[in-house]
């Protein structure tokens, strides 16, 4: 139930019962004077701030049992149904020991105001005392109160009891997909970095030049390696950090140039801690960039900047490659998981070609201060 539909039913609740007690007080026997006008106001006030039991229950706990004493001691023998509702909103919102103590003061000061109001048979005090708070209704108003505050706890810990399970299947899962990925992945890139070794060794053992294809290959199947691990225990442990990130950037652009790639790398403005979101971002669109510049750009150039502004980093890669604005490339996996991860880290992204050739990969990460 959203707010407004709570105030709402809140406020129906409160006219309701003030006009009640108003009418019951207005079947009596009551003269226009000082003293009756008194409670009449006093009935509608303690009606009336019903309106706000949700926001501050022990407050009008409060104002309900004063003004039920009030108009008791002004002569008006009606129930203080107000204060069973304040009593129950009270003990629902968990203030129980308030709730006890304000209801024994109540037991005890109504026959003192029912004496006040002008009888002097204390035997009919504690008797109209006692039909305007009956115990039996005392109790079952904070009875009620109770019995739906244990409900809403039980349904709170219902909803935490599936957060958690949710939570478990997810690691469960995490950990899933990380055996999945040792089982069909680690043999086959363990193959090839051996293979690429084995090769480079016979080369040199020959005396024989090593080809840069294949020094490349032999660096990939490392860095491949590593970034499987890494990937593995972050799956295998959500609050792991993995380890590549903006200071990893000189090995990228310098893996690009052993491949024949002429990278450069420009790093400005001030840098500062950044989280390790955004950090691990910059890593991989600066890596996916330069990936797909190698495998398809067909370019002889590529340059990398990141501008590290107080609230931002901003990242752009350009290559001279063979891209026009009249031959777009059809978004690979890689582009869209780029655009993944900054969209999700609340950036923006731009990938196109220029129109001067080449291709220009641009990417805006937020950078939150607060501490």
């Amino acid at each position: 139930m959203d707010r407004g539909r709570i105030d709402v039913v809140d406020w129906a609740i409160a006219v309701g019962v003030a006009a009640i007690l108003l009418v019951t007080g207005l079947s009596g026997e009551h003269s226009a004077t000082g003293l009756d006008l008194l409670g009449y106001a006093l009935l509608t006030v303690g009606g009336l701030g019903l309106a706000a039991r949700r926001r501050a229950p022990v407050p009008v706990l409060a104002v309900t049992g004063l003004c039920a004493v009030g108009y008791q001691a002004a002569g008006f023998d009606v129930p203080v149904v107000a204060y069973l509702f304040a009593v129950y909103a009270a003990v629902r919102a968990g203030h129980r020991t308030a709730t006890v103590v304000a209801s024994v003061t109540m037991l005890v000061v109504l026959p003192v105001a029912a004496l006040a109001s002008g009888l002097h048979d204390t035997s009919e005090a504690f008797a109209r005392a006692r039909g305007a708070l009956e115990l039996a209704w005392l109790i079952a108003a904070g009875a009620a109160g109770e019995a739906l505050r244990q409900a809403e706890r039980r349904a709170d810990e219902a909803e935490r009891t599936r957060e958690e399970t949710a939570r478990r299947r997810a690691d469960e899962e995490r950990l899933r997909i990380a055996r999945e990925l040792h089982d069909s992945l680690t043999h086959q890139i363990s193959i090839i970095k051996v293979q690429s070794e084995v090769a480079v060794h016979v080369a040199r053992r020959r005396g024989e030049p090593v080809p840069e294809a294949l020094l490349a290959i032999q660096e990939a199947g490392r860095e491949a390696t590593r970034e499987l691990r890494a990937t593995l225990e972050a799956l295998r442990d959500d609050d792991t950090t993995p380890p590549r990130g903006l200071d990893h950037l000189p090995e990228l652009v310098e893996r690009a140039r052993a491949i024949g790639l002429d990278a450069t790398l420009t790093i400005e403005g001030e840098r500062r801690r950044v989280p390790a979101a955004v950090d691990r971002t910059v890593y991989r669109i600066v890596q996916e960039s330069l990936t797909n510049i190698a495998r398809h750009a067909d370019a002889a150039t590529a340059s990398v900047r990141v501008d590290c502004r107080p609230d931002a980093l901003a990242i752009r890669v350009d290559d001279d490659g063979r891209a026009t604005p009249d031959t777009a490339p059809t978004p690979g996996v890689g582009l869209l998981g780029m655009r993944e991860r900054v969209t999700a880290l609340g950036g923006r992204l731009r990938a196109e070609p220029r129109g001067e050739g080449g291709f220009t990969v641009q990417a805006e990460l937020p950078v939150d201060r607060t501490p």
